[in-house]
């Protein structure tokens, strides 16, 4: 008997990454993406062995178009901080999940990307931004090698 489900990697597309890797304190970001191709968007943002006294932030911002124009931060959408010291939060992961509803609609913001931002030390860090309820097909990002299904 054939399986007529749809994938559920048409469903959940790998929208960009920030790829992982040792980034000097700054900040790095995704593209701007187009909430409304998905229902949802979620990021995972990846610790990995973070410098001394390293912090990691991570948030997501919203625009009205697909070049920034007004950027500001999503209420409510940001990790807590990720540190070296004290609790030491190396190797971990944070997940930010954004509702196509959440963001300022009526302010006319329609496009949202990932922040993510080093501070302090060099460390490892990484991200991938998923689109979840893709309203219709999407391809993953060019740089998903292989979908085995």
């Amino acid at each position: 008997m054939m399986n007529t489900n749809p994938p559920i990697s048409d469903q959940i597309v790998i929208l960009d990454v920030i790829d992982p890797d040792a980034y000097t304190a700054g900040t790095v970001t995704s593209p701007w993406l187009d909430m409304s191709n998905f229902e949802v968007v979620m990021a995972t943002v990846m610790a990995g062995s973070l410098g001394t006294n390293a912090t990691l932030d991570a948030k997501l911002e919203q625009a009205t178009d697909g070049a920034g124009t007004g950027a500001k931060d999503v209420t409510g959408k940001a990790i807590t901080q990720l540190t070296q010291a004290g609790a030491d939060d190396s190797d971990k992961q944070a997940i930010i999940e954004l509702r196509s509803e959440e963001m300022d609609v009526n302010g006319g913001f329609t496009h949202v990307r990932l922040s993510v931002t080093v501070g302090t030390a060099t460390s490892d860090a990484g991200a991938i931004v998923h689109g979840i309820g893709p309203r219709y097909q999407q391809p993953n990002d060019a740089t998903v090698a292989e979908q085995v299904l």
